[in-house]
């Protein structure tokens, strides 16, 4: 109270955000009480019968399950190998350039693919690759290869998929590490000069040193969405032919839940995605700290 009472200026700034919270994410877990029952929209939650773990049991039996946690597992594996190192490469790269306005002008290009939706951003690989008069399409046919669809194709879907999420959230994902790496101490890469490192060296051992915990806390919050991948995303590309590999448990709970109107069996799904996520994150935190970093609590 103490602490609040001197501070108190920066807890009323906090006030949207924790409302922001309490009515969108912790009043809505009332809801995963459906996940027990047969729920009915217009018996509601009182009057709707109680089934116990009729629905988990269905899904864990269910042929479509293995399919669901191989294709999600697989998608976010190949992110976290991928698309995880990919904004700490590229914040590197920036750091290393000396003049300011190339380095803004560059950092503002990266940024701009972060606001645009997966749409539009699916809709410009359609017409950059896709389409029987792209470059991509062309280029093919000068070079005396047969023209193929990348969209359609089950093996393709995963690489196009990652280099996608690089491509739009590698420039966004800067920001944290840029700050971060402004808090490495300038006297450092002095001494390390002195020394005789070379600018590899410097990275290697002051650079991703001082920017560790950052990297570590990313990481962690990263493992809570494993099974939380981008549903709109995903929605956008999946079709007929490469459904076997791109069907996730996000696009699964749409069809069931809202298409089939399966409301009690889709909450099911999302509770169990959210204590994976629940018990990665404490695993992974107990590990961190074992290790010697922070963490997140």
């Amino acid at each position: 109270m103490k602490d609040m009472r001197r501070d108190h200026l920066l807890y009323y700034m906090a006030i949207p955000g924790i409302l922001y919270f309490i009515v969108f994410k912790y009043l809505p877990m009332g809801g995963v009480v459906i996940a027990f029952q047969d729920f009915h929209p217009f018996t509601g939650f009182l009057n709707s019968p109680w089934v116990g773990f009729k629905h988990f049991e269905r899904l864990f039996t269910d042929y479509d399950f293995i399919t669901l946690m191989r294709n999600t597992l697989m998608l976010s594996l190949f992110q976290i190998v991928f698309a995880f190192p990919a904004p700490i490469i590229l914040a590197l790269m920036l750091n290393e350039l000396r003049r300011e306005w190339f380095k803004r002008s560059i950092q503002t290009l990266v940024y701009i693919p972060h606001f645009m939706s997966w749409v539009v951003v699916v809709a410009m690989f359609f017409v950059l690759f896709e389409s029987e008069q792209s470059a991509f399409q062309l280029l093919l046919e000068r070079l005396g290869f047969e023209k193929f669809t990348i969209m359609m194709s089950s093996d393709l879907f995963r690489p196009m998929y990652i280099l996608q999420v690089i491509w739009r959230e590698s420039g966004w994902g800067t920001i944290i590490y840029l700050a971060a790496l402004t808090a490495v101490s300038p006297e450092l890469y002095e001494a390390a000069k002195m020394d005789g490192a070379n600018r590899f060296r410097q990275i290697w051992h002051i650079t991703l040193p001082g920017i560790r915990s950052t990297i570590v806390i990313l990481f962690l919050l990263k493992l809570s969405d494993i099974l939380e991948l981008s549903f709109e995303h995903v929605y956008v590309l999946i079709n007929s032919l490469n459904r076997d590999v791109a069907e996730v448990f996000d696009t699964y709970v749409y069809r069931v839940g809202l298409i089939n109107g399966q409301l009690s069996y889709a909450t099911s799904v999302g509770l169990f995605k959210g204590l994976v996520g629940l018990l990665l994150v404490l695993v992974a935190n107990w590990l961190a700290k074992k290790l010697g970093e922070e963490g997140l609590f």
